[in-house]
C-alpha cells in the first residue's frame, strides 16, 4: 500500500514538474517570438515616464522663472530685463502686464495693439476699453455685436449715453431696448430710457 501511494505521489511530482517545465517552454517560446516588441514597449514606457518628468521640470521652471519677473516688476515696473522674460516664457502674461498698464494710463494705442492679442479675454477686454475710452459710439456698437462680448450690454449702454450727449435721443433709446431684461445692467438701461434725456 505504501509502495503504491509512493508511486502514485511521484507520478504526480513528476507531472507538476513536467506540467511546470511545459509552461517555462511556453513561456520561453512567447518571450523569443515577442522580445523585440516587449523591449521596444520597455523603452517606450521609460521614454515616456522621462520627457514626461523632464517636460514638467521645465514648466516648474517656466513657472518660477515668471513669479520672480513679476515680483520685480511689482517693485520696478520699468525693469525691461524682467519684462521681456516674461513675454519669451509667457506672451499672454506679457499681454496681462501690458494691458493693465495701458488701461490706468489710458494708452489708446497699446490697447489697440492689444486687440490681436493671442490671450481671448485681453483681446476682448483691449477692444472694450479702446472704444470706451475713445467714446466712439461705432466702435461701441462693433464690439457689443461681437458674439461672446464680455462688456456686451455695458458696451450699448456707453453707446447710448455718447448718443444722448449728442442729442441724438432716438438712436440712444433703440441701444438701450437692444438690452435684455435678464442682464444685470437691465435696471440702469431702463432707468435712462425712463428718466434719461427724452
Amino acid at each position: 500500500m505504501s509502495l503504491t501511494n509512493d508511486i502514485k505521489m511521484v507520478k504526480e511530482e513528476l507531472n507538476s514538474e513536467e506540467k511546470f517545465f511545459e509552461k517555462a517552454v511556453i513561456t520561453e517560446r512567447f518571450v523569443k517570438k515577442y522580445k523585440k516588441l516587449i523591449i521596444a514597449t520597455v523603452v517606450g514606457v521609460v521614454v515616456f515616464a522621462g520627457g514626461n518628468m523632464a517636460y514638467n521640470i521645465h514648466k516648474q521652471n517656466n513657472i518660477t522663472a515668471v513669479n520672480e519677473a513679476l515680483a520685480t516688476l511689482s517693485k520696478d515696473p520699468k525693469n525691461s530685463d524682467a519684462l521681456l522674460k516674461i513675454k519669451s516664457i509667457s506672451p499672454e502674461l506679457y499681454d496681462v502686464w501690458r494691458y493693465s498698464k495701458a488701461v490706468v494710463a489710458g494708452d489708446l494705442l497699446t490697447l489697440k495693439e492689444l486687440e490681436n492679442s493671442k490671450a481671448i479675454l485681453i483681446s476682448d477686454l483691449s477692444t472694450y476699453e479702446e472704444a470706451q475710452n475713445s467714446q466712439d459710439v461705432k466702435a461701441l456698437d462693433e464690439y457689443a455685436l461681437k458674439q461672446n462680448a464680455i462688456y456686451k450690454d455695458l458696451a450699448l449702454i456707453q453707446s447710448a449715453i455718447v448718443l444722448m450727449n449728442k442729442k441724438e435721443i432716438e438712436k440712444a433709446h433703440a441701444k438701450l431696448a437692444m438690452i435684455s431684461q435678464n442682464s444685470a445692467l437691465s435696471k440702469i438701461a431702463n432707468a435712462l430710457l425712463h428718466y434719461g434725456v427724452k
